[in-house]
């Protein structure tokens, strides 16, 4: 999809589908959709006065123009309460709208920058708008054989009569594309299936990333992880045929620092619970427990084109968690890479275990802060649904900067506690640690448990078990993978480079 700022009347652009809004309680329009109200001698105006929940957010309703204006359709959109309007509310709206759009087969939309609320700004806006019809219009097709004869959305025009604020938004559509195709890739990373995305074809994509951007990229193999005693990686991986990679990607965009963020992402292509084997229903959804992986790798393709000036390191540890008769057993003792050993209690906590090993790794090449993001517990989609991510930190104030990314760019992040006692439910009689404190605090004791590989590094664990997938479109948010992680991550970065 072409997107491009362009000038002049509203009600001359020529296109399928031009979207205006509407604030809630908005009984005479102004503005933009003023202008398009009077070309069609006031027959918006007379919808608000028959409808006039038509402000409401999210209600949207189609006007054919007959040849009035250049659109043939227009898409009252509702923005809802202004004092209540926000950016990722604006990125929402405008997929939800872009999808309405498409289904009406057009090719051409055309938008103004809904900025009239004080509390956005024509550029930021202009970004989200660009988030959000990118992400919204996101599918998965990889797999069907059936063509489509809908051709889809080619070309949506921003429409900007101030030539002051031309250039800057140019330069926030340019951004905007760039990080919402790198969460649609990590979407396309998770939504393919297991027999795809094995840790092989993983290590493949993120060769392509390393490739394209010029990145330094390691993959250690089993050989390698054996001698360098990646106990607990191994023994996840020991129960498959498909071999294991750890994936490290290195981004150096500030030579003259020593500090090194590391982005750490769970990679388990499928996870079956090992010996400790899950219920059979909703297995199938067991390849997205590489999202963490996946967001990790969308991020760096969002950095190689955007080149901010941190240093960033990616680790992303890869494999399966199949039962077989090479499987890891419940009562096993396994001896981590960093020296730890761990009682393994249930196979089916093995996330932690392979996270284990690449914190400890990330430490050895020179990781000054840490954060990983992984699809760790059902515990955290029983105590957060499927609205907030789950977060455990041993730096506050590091903690703090990654909640601030979150929220800047609408993913919900929430802290969790990590007090000293929890830490009890995970002490083993017989090993330095045991990899599940039962049900209880679940979620906690699983960050904990990679805590103590982090020791006195500044770390930061993200459970994205709730937020990794949607069963339904909602918003910016397509069924399937979510690409959840992928914007704090940039965000990160991007303050990071900023400060």
């Amino acid at each position: 999809m072409n997107i491009e700022v362009v000038s002049g009347p509203i009600t001359e652009i020529l296109c399928d589908t031009v979207i205006v809004s509407l604030f809630e309680g908005i009984m005479t329009p102004c503005g933009a959709t003023g202008a398009v109200d009077k070309a069609l001698d006031s027959h918006i105006s007379e919808i608000i006065r028959d409808m006039p929940d038509c402000g409401k957010y999210g209600e949207t309703m189609v006007i054919h123009t007959f040849g009035a204006i250049g659109a043939k359709r227009i898409l009252l959109l509702g923005l809802g309460k202004e004092n209540e309007i926000t950016v990722d509310k604006v990125r929402a709206l405008m997929a939800a709208a872009m999808r309405t759009a498409k289904k009406m087969h057009s090719q051409t939309v055309a938008t103004i920058i809904p900025s009239a609320s004080d509390k956005l700004a024509a550029c930021q806006t202009a970004q989200a708008v660009v988030e959000g019809a990118v992400m919204g219009l996101y599918q998965f097709a990889y797999y069907k054989t059936s063509q489509t004869d809908n051709p889809g959305i080619t070309r949506l025009l921003l429409i900007e009569n101030d030539p002051a604020n031309v250039a800057v938004i140019t330069n926030r559509i340019a951004t905007g594309q760039i990080i919402a195709e790198s969460v649609n890739y990590a979407r396309d990373l998770i939504n393919h299936p297991a027999q795809y995305m094995t840790p092989t074809k993983m290590a493949w994509h993120a060769g392509e990333i390393a490739e394209q951007y010029g990145f330094e990229l390691t993959v250690l193999e089993k050989e390698d992880m054996q001698q360098k005693g990646m106990g607990a990686l191994l023994a996840v991986a020991q129960g498959s045929t498909e071999p294991p990679k750890l994936i490290v990607l290195k981004y150096q965009g500030d030579p003259s620092s020593q500090e090194i963020v590391a982005f750490v992402g769970k990679g388990i292509t499928f996870d079956s619970g090992g010996i400790s084997i899950k219920p059979s229903q909703k297995m199938d959804e067991m390849k997205s427990d590489m999202a963490g992986g996946a967001a990790v790798l969308g991020a760096m393709m969002a950095l190689g084109q955007l080149k901010p000036k941190v240093n960033i390191l990616a680790v992303v540890p890869c494999t399966e968690n199949m039962p077989s008769g090479s499987a890891f057993r419940p009562g096993d003792i396994l001896t981590s890479m960093s020296g730890k050993t761990i009682e393994v209690l249930s196979t089916d906590a093995e996330g932690r275990l392979i996270l284990a090993d690449a914190v400890t790794y990330a430490k050895k090449l020179g990781a000054t802060k840490i954060i990983d993001l992984a699809t760790l517990t059902g515990a955290c989609v029983v105590g957060l649904g499927t609205v907030y991510s789950g977060v455990i930190t041993n730096n506050r104030q590091w903690c703090q900067t990654v909640l601030d990314a979150g929220e800047q760019i609408g993913e919900k992040l929430w802290e969790l506690p990590n007090d000293v006692e929890y830490f009890e439910q995970i002490k083993s009689s017989i090993a330095d640690l045991k990899n599940t404190g039962g049900r209880p605090g679940g979620t906690i004791t699983a960050g904990l448990f990679i805590g103590q590989f982090a020791d006195k590094t500044p770390w930061v664990h993200v459970d994205i078990a709730g937020t990794a997938d949607t069963d339904k479109d909602k918003g910016y948010n397509r069924k399937g993978g979510t690409g959840v992680g992928v914007r704090t991550l940039i965000q990160l970065a991007t303050a990071l480079s900023k400060s």
